[in-house]
């Protein structure tokens, strides 16, 4: 698809994307519901290394919901996620909190276009690519976006939060 063009239907990702004026392209997969990692199965579907595929994973904060965006083929160090927030201890969200708190569903939440805004770091990784690939709002559907566009529109920090 090429780059700005919005998909009939749109996600809340695309439509803040182009609205924000920010070059995207979507790609597209066939969703296996059996699949156990939604992360590594859009890296295998697109025929990607899984450290250009980024995950987004809500946590909870000392009571507050933030957001890490790491490689698929990583983990969510939660100490570092709190210390490039400031905080002292953080939790992964419960999967409902998550869903409800971004209007996405769970393997389908994208960094963008969220229902409310929240603080977000994005893995310091994601600046050795060119670009980069996050959900793109539904399962089966990832945007590819360069990593300075991703922070920005996101008001993210970047830090080492990948283990």
């Amino acid at each position: 698809m090429s780059k700005n063009r919005k998909a009939p239907g749109g996600t809340p990702a695309t439509v803040a994307l182009t609205r924000a004026g920010v070059a995207f392209t979507l790609h597209e997969y066939t969703h296996d519901p059996r699949s156990g990692s939604f992360g590594l199965e859009a890296a295998a579907a697109l025929g990607l290394d899984p450290a250009r595929v980024f995950k987004t994973l809500l946590a909870s904060l000392d009571g507050r919901l933030v957001v890490g965006v790491v490689p698929v083929s990583g983990q969510l160090d939660l100490k570092a996620l709190a210390r490039a927030l400031g905080g002292s201890k953080a939790v992964m969200a419960e999967v409902a909190a998550a869903e409800r708190a971004t209007g996405y569903v769970a393997g389908g939440i994208s960094p963008v276009g969220q229902r409310r805004a929240h603080p977000t770091v994005v893995d310091v990784t994601a600046l050795d690519h060119p670009t980069v690939f996050v959900s793109g709002g539904r399962r089966g559907l990832d945007l590819e976006i360069a990593p300075a566009d991703l922070v920005r529109v996101t008001a993210a920090v970047t830090a080492p939060i990948r283990r």
